[in-house]
């Protein structure tokens, strides 16, 4: 019976090729949507879950509560911290501190420690490389392939990862025993290897220095002794026993904050046990991996997904119900003959799974067609598989579902026909129940398309927005390079900048801490006019007396502050002014500002605000002065003329100058770009979904119109004798499409404004969500409409009825 249900099935698919044409094109498309949404998300969702210990594992983070009522989120602790830890909490299993690098550069020197740093081989690692105490491999799982834990003892010791190794040494396989050097001035002894760690993991972590190695080098790396000293660098995790009560932890971390921590202080600090169940989706403190997710977002993919599927099936359930009546005289013969609905039932089901089945296979093609572009819409390897054992389970379980939701309506119509009418010919599609639901259908379509549509052009608006935002300086052109303060390189700046400024591609040239716009939160507390410390911190920038002229600051009052190595004088921004209760930025010029502990200094200037971070956030109270020992960057503003080969020669001039170093370089314009990499790629995937959910209407729409244009060929041929126009005859089979687009438009929008608006609350600086963007959506929807009906029906319009009257 089963066979038999198969074979006319593949009769039935055959015989009604364009219909099945339009059911299975859709189902792709969607299930092959759906099948890279569910890679994504079950990429997202497993980072980290390899640990054995993940349920386990904790990091503990900052919290700090402003006396102005702001919050600041850290994910590190002082360094003081770790052995009061082990000592107030001997019931942590485990504990181990680590001490991130930036930017660090490895040289390796190979059997000889005292190899020529300036011929050596050289690599710059953007966070890879850590401190690490020996119990972080405790907490942390690792497959060692050469030495262990224990060499991290060894104040010289480094422990690579296996594609490390390989790339500093051919194979890894020679790394042990030989020598590297760190920023030119730590000597390390590679002995240990350890396999790669997995690419879902917020710890890409592929070298491990000893801890001790930190503590000896503090003042490069930011080691302190004091307790007010905060790095996000330094970050701790302990490893919690099993069966513990969470809740007694987080009651004495408050005491221990208590204790050690001022508790007259005006801003509040907490230390807090985050899950590492939650890091990767806590954007606020961050991880040593390339980008945070949100699980708000990856629900939402996943409702996407679920909204596709449901729209491909609603092609299906209209079609199939529309073909009912061309199909009542077989199920008619099919009842007389003793077939049991049940048996009709499972041919119509049957039907339907194979319909699917086949689908699925073309949406594995797509999908497998479409997944090495898959990384330039979500944050997964190019390399990620297809089917896996998850991804298959999920195969199956649409396979299921979708034969179900899209076979289980038409069987129950079908199978529901009586025999006398139906071989009679008495069945249509008006008397089937099926045209009501067939305009809900079509509605619910297109209010989850005009949902899209409208969220599509939120997203470009505001990203749109963002890309051309009026920023306060100017980021076009500058060329961002590395720049080194330590006193055998601080002889080496004036020289440089002096070639630099004799290049007539060049505009002008500063030394720097950082851009303009950066992701550094450089603060301290400070006081201002001889009061005591203001309740709010101040950010800072540090820059040479060109600081300001290279990336195009606008000084509103007083001047730019002198040449100076050490800091003398100092300029603040708008919102510091605001702050400390002044509104005339003139009458800020003469009085005196006091960073931390330090000395009264002269406020030269008023500069007007600048985004210094990210539109996600407010613009801070920022201090800008010159202290030639925090210049880590060196900025070059080009002319745009030839910017190719002016950078060429720069290069070429620095690495002259820096021989020992390895080359790097970006634009300022990229370090933009980069704050806002998540929301570009939530942008092109609501294009590519609102794309996808546009073309399964316009299936469904046409297979619609489509089967009308069969069922009226007489209508419209008698129209046409009787003198009617192309153009009302085009108008009669769109009008009612019109109504149906027009209800689903005002379904859509208060849910479209909805999420999107909660999307925007993302961003301090956003766009307004106003009428233009739902006209936009409504119109773009009718014209997308219009074309499809319109396309079959001037076909049926221009049909000639005299041959129209004669097949009917």
């Amino acid at each position: 019976m089963i066979r038999s249900y198969f074979k006319i099935a593949w009769r039935n698919l055959l015989r009604h090729k364009a219909y099945s044409a339009i059911n299975i094109a859709g189902l792709a498309v969607g299930i092959a949507a759906c099948l890279l949404i569910f890679i994504v998300v079950q990429y997202e969702l497993s980072y980290d879950q390899f640990q054995k210990n993940y349920s386990r594992i904790y990091r503990i983070v900052t919290h700090t509560k402003t006396s102005d009522g702001g919050e600041q989120y850290n994910p590190g602790i002082p360094t003081p911290a770790v052995d009061a830890l082990k000592t107030d909490f001997p019931q942590f299993e485990k504990i181990a501190a680590i001490n991130s690098t930036y930017g660090s550069q490895v040289t390796v020197l190979g059997d000889n420690p005292n190899s020529d740093v300036a011929t050596s081989k050289k690599f710059i690692e953007d966070n890879n490389i850590v401190f690490a105490q020996p119990e972080y491999f405790d907490i942390f799982d690792a497959k060692w392939l050469a030495g262990n834990a224990q060499v991290l003892s060894d104040p010289t010791s480094i422990v690579l990862d296996k594609t490390s190794a390989s790339k500093y040494f051919g194979d890894w396989k020679n790394a042990t025993g030989k020598f590297l050097k760190l920023d030119n001035t730590v000597l390390l002894k590679v002995n240990g290897i350890i396999d790669d760690i997995p690419k879902n993991s917020d710890f890409p972590i592929k070298g491990f220095i000893s801890y001790e190695t930190f503590k000896r080098y503090g003042e490069r790396y930011g080691y302190s002794k004091e307790w007010g000293s905060l790095s996000s660098n330094h970050q701790v995790y302990v490893l919690l026993p099993q069966h513990v009560n969470v809740a007694t932890i987080k009651s004495q971390l408050k005491t221990f904050t208590t204790k050690h921590f001022n508790p007259n202080a005006r801003n509040k600090t907490e230390e807090i046990l985050q899950p590492l169940n939650e890091m990767h989706f806590d954007y606020r403190y961050g991880t040593l991996g390339d980008h945070s997710s949100s699980k708000t977002i990856l629900w939402t993919l996943s409702l996407i997904g679920i909204l596709i599927i449901i729209m491909a099936s609603i092609n299906f359930i209209n079609l199939s119900t529309a073909q009912a009546v061309g199909r009542s005289k077989e199920v008619g013969i099919r009842k007389v003959m003793g077939s049991s609905r049940g048996q009709l039932i499972g041919q119509v089901i049957g039907e339907t799974f194979l319909l699917v089945l086949l689908s699925i296979v073309l949406a594995i093609i797509i999908a497998k067609v479409s997944i090495p572009y898959l990384s330039n819409v979500a944050s997964v390897p190019k390399d990620i598989s297809l089917l896996s054992t998850g991804s298959v389970l999920f195969l199956l379980v649409i396979l299921i579902v979708v034969t179900l939701l899209s076979g289980t309506y038409p069987a129950m119509i079908m199978s529901g026909f009586q025999p006398v009418l139906a071989i009679k010919s008495k069945i249509s599609s008006a008397n089937i129940g099926g045209l009501s639901l067939r305009r809900v259908l079509v509605v619910t379509q297109f209010a989850i398309s005009q949902i899209l549509i409208i969220g599509t052009i939120v997203a470009i608006s505001q990203m749109n927005f963002v890309r051309n935002a009026d920023l306060g300086f100017n980021k076009e052109a500058i060329l961002i390079l590395p720049s080194y303060s330590d006193s055998a390189n601080l002889a080496r700046m004036k020289p440089l900048k002096d070639q630099l400024l004799q290049n007539p591609g060049i505009v002008s040239v500063s030394f720097a801490s950082d851009e303009a716009s950066s992701d550094n939160n450089w603060a301290s507390n400070f006081a201002f006019d001889h009061k005591d410390d203001e309740d709010f911190p101040t950010f800072f920038k540090y820059g040479d007396e060109d600081y300001i002229k290279t990336f195009g600051l606008q000084v509103i009052a007083g001047k730019a502050y002198s040449p100076s190595d050490t800091i003398r004088e100092v300029m603040v921004n708008e919102t510091l002014m605001k702050k400390v209760g002044v509104t005339d930025p003139q009458k800020m010029i003469g009085k005196q500002l006091r960073i931390g502990s330090g000395h009264w200094l002269p406020i030269v200037g008023v500069v007007k605000d600048f985004k210094t971070n990210s539109l996600r956030e407010e613009i801070k109270p920022l201090t800008i002065t010159s202290a030639r020992n925090n210049y880590f960057t060196l900025a070059v503003k080009l002319r745009t003329n030839n910017i190719a080969s002016t950078t060429a020669q720069v290069q070429k001039l620095w690495e002259r100058t820096y021989p020992e170093y390895a080359f790097t370089s970006h634009f300022t314009d990229e370090t933009i770009e980069r704050f806002y990499r998540q929301e570009t790629q939530l942008s092109l995937l609501y294009k590519i979904f609102a794309g996808i959910a546009i073309f399964i209407s316009c299936l469904g729409l046409y297979g619609l119109v489509s089967y009308m244009a069969v069922q009226k060929t007489k209508e419209v041929g008698i129209r046409k004798v009787l003198g009617a126009s192309v153009g009302s005859i085009v108008v009669m089979f769109s009008k009612e499409f019109t109504l149906l687009i027009s209800i689903a438009f005002i379904i859509a929008v208060p849910v479209a404004w909805y999420f999107m608006n909660g999307w925007l609350q993302n961003f301090v600086y956003r766009i307004h969500i106003g009428v233009g963007v739902f006209i936009l959506a409504i119109v773009s929807s009718l014209i997308i409409a219009w074309i499809t009906v319109g396309y079959r029906a001037v076909r049926a319009a221009l049909a000639n009825p005299v041959k129209s009257l004669r097949t009917e």
